[in-house]
């Protein structure tokens, strides 16, 4: 049995199409489409839609998976972990209506900072989105600056952000 490389491409009954990224005495690594990392057996059941040959030690598990966690920053709708002001942890918002009747409504502060950041977020791939787009230039330009006004307008929540670098920035008179 000749071994499959690196960069060879499979169509696995179970896991579906995907690219060999490791390849070791036992299993190759591969990443799939629909499921992700998996290790199969060299000697499963799959269909090779390319073969790659010789090129097992071309590259490195490490680099692989720092290609995909760039490509999965840029074009996933993930979240990286941004740390809430310390004086802001485990406390909880309260919205008192203006009817002292009416019961307040209390809501953990953390579950409202990271609804923040799942804004933030998903602009960020809205502007990504629109950049790679093919509009015109002209409204590619009228949307950015559509997006910078609402980060001008979330620029209130910045004092629940423990690091300057993850606060909101809106547009700056120059």
């Amino acid at each position: 049995m000749k071994l499959l490389g690196i960069s060879s491409r499979i169509n696995h009954p179970e896991f579906g199409k995907g690219v060999v990224t490791n390849v070791t005495s036992q299993y190759y690594w591969v990443t799939f489409i629909d499921s992700g990392l998996e290790t199969i057996d060299l000697d499963s059941n799959f269909e090779v839609i390319e073969a790659a040959q010789d090129d097992v030690d071309t590259i490195s598990f490490f680099e692989v998976e720092s290609s995909l966690v760039k490509i999965l920053k840029k074009w996933g709708d993930t979240s990286e972990i941004i740390p809430i002001a310390d004086k802001y942890k485990g406390g909880k918002l309260i919205l008192e209506p203006a009817d002292s009747n009416l019961k307040s409504y209390e809501l953990p502060i953390d579950k409202f900072f990271h609804k923040i950041i799942m804004v933030r977020d998903r602009l960020r791939v809205m502007e990504q989105r629109i950049n790679s787009s093919n509009l015109d230039e002209q409204s590619k330009i009228d949307l950015q600056q559509y997006i910078t006004r609402i980060y001008g307008s979330l620029t209130s929540f910045n004092v629940l952000f423990k690091s300057d670098s993850h606060k909101f920035v809106g547009q700056r008179n120059k």
